[in-house]
């Protein structure tokens, strides 16, 4: 059953591509033309489009690698922040009495 649907497909397929060309509005060498324009226009416009996305995404990357590069050095900072502040309520003869 399913061959059968294929075979039909592609029969069908075969069909619509004769009677295109036999009911075609413009000369063979016309049409090539036209589809051969049309074909670079499209790759001009996928190359664009494509260096338009590469773009884009770098600077996304960058804005990334920003962000991150700062909330380590915030991380960091914190650190140091905590651990300055442990040194200091640790410290012997500073704030309340130690035991021993």
């Amino acid at each position: 059953m399913a061959d059968s649907k294929g075979f039909w497909f592609i029969a069908g397929l075969g069909i619509g591509a004769a009677l295109g060309i036999l009911y075609a509005p413009r000369p063979g060498e016309e049409t090539r033309e036209l589809l051969s324009r049309k074909a670079g226009e499209s790759r001009e416009t996928l190359t664009r489009k494509t260096a338009e996305f590469r773009q884009q995404a770098s600077e996304y990357m960058d804005r990334g690698k920003e962000a991150v590069s700062r909330q380590i050095d915030q991380f960091q900072a914190a650190v140091e922040a905590g651990k300055q502040a442990f040194r200091e309520s640790s410290a012997p003869g500073e704030g309340t009495p130690h035991r021993a």
